[in-house]
């Protein structure tokens, strides 16, 4: 189902569908901004996302589904959770013919923000403590 001609924005992209799909990616994006409510919105592979330090998740509408991305670890009971959700590539797919889990998608972007806050952080705590390579500027100090 997704499209050729490229989104500019979210909106955009779910403006492609029929009403039916529309309003269900509507209710994926209001959960999602629910559990991100600091993430900025954005277009990346033609699909919408969130991002705040980096990417939280994908979705998109297909013929039969919505997909999630990028797979879910970290937090087995979330796991088990989607597990009649993973796709062959663990991707998360949710029927378009059954209720969308709202309330699961919320739970598994609050787990994304928190792994990309923790995931932020460790690359700052790395920037800001020297490399310990020879030659490396903080060290030629200390000589």
């Amino acid at each position: 189902m997704a499209k050729a001609k490229k989104p500019a924005d979210i909106d955009g992209y779910i403006s492609q569908f029929p009403n039916d799909v529309r309003a269900v990616l509507r209710d994926v994006r209001a959960a999602i901004r629910r559990a991100a409510p600091e993430a900025e919105e954005t277009i990346s592979y033609q699909m919408p996302a969130f991002r705040q330090h980096g990417i939280l998740v994908y979705f998109a509408a297909w013929k039969k589904h919505i997909g999630l991305y990028p797979p879910i670890s970290g937090d087995a009971a979330i796991e088990k959770a989607v597990a009649r959700y993973a796709g062959p590539k663990g991707n998360l797919q949710f029927p378009l013919d059954e209720p969308m889990p709202l309330a699961l998608i919320e739970r598994i972007v609050k787990l994304r923000v928190k792994q990309d806050a923790a995931k932020a952080a460790a690359r700052r705590k790395k920037k800001s403590q020297p490399s310990g390579k020879p030659g490396h500027r903080n060290e030629q100090r200390d000589r």
